[in-house]
């Protein structure tokens, strides 16, 4: 084919590979073993059970760079680059492993952080009141939405939110 301008244009057409994968499956007519199922349920319930040890791991991670962020006042911003970071990898997975408020606090984090370029003493405090709220759920193992141990662990946090914010 030419274009307006002379050129000569070739279009190509590669084949859905997917759509092959799928063929004869009508949309919503997909069905996944009961076997299967059961599987993927039962692997998801081992890496719940094994949540709250790895993300600990995360919540040190965090303890580690808002220390040095104290002792370090001329490197902060990198420090917080890294705790946005690692509070974006965390609140994609609480929920999921049944621990919401870890979800919620990371995101809160996140917000905090992300892309800040300027890094405040307030701003230190609000990331150890998020590492110190993260801890007290995970050393709780308090899954859900906590009850009256969650309520109060938000409500501390959101406290500390409003008197340390710019």
């Amino acid at each position: 084919m030419v274009d307006k301008k002379g050129v000569i244009v070739r279009f190509y057409r590669f084949k859905n590979r997917l759509k092959e994968k799928t063929a004869g499956l009508a949309p919503g007519a997909a069905t996944i073993s009961a076997d299967a199922l059961a599987e993927a349920e039962q692997a998801l319930s081992k890496m719940s059970e094994d949540y709250p040890d790895w993300v600990q791991g995360l919540i040190v991670k965090l303890q580690e760079q808002h220390g040095r962020s104290v002792d370090t006042p001329e490197k902060r911003r990198e420090f917080m680059e890294e705790i946005s970071r690692i509070a974006h990898d965390m609140k994609g997975q609480g929920g999921t492993f049944g621990y919401p408020l870890i979800t919620d606090f990371a995101d809160s984090l996140y917000s905090l952080t992300q892309g800040r370029k300027e890094v405040s003493d307030n701003l230190v405090e609000l990331v150890k009141s998020h590492v110190d709220a993260m801890r007290a759920v995970i050393r709780g193992r308090v899954s859900g939405d906590g009850g009256e141990i969650g309520k109060k662990l938000t409500q501390t946090l959101n406290e500390a939110i409003d008197k340390y914010s710019e």
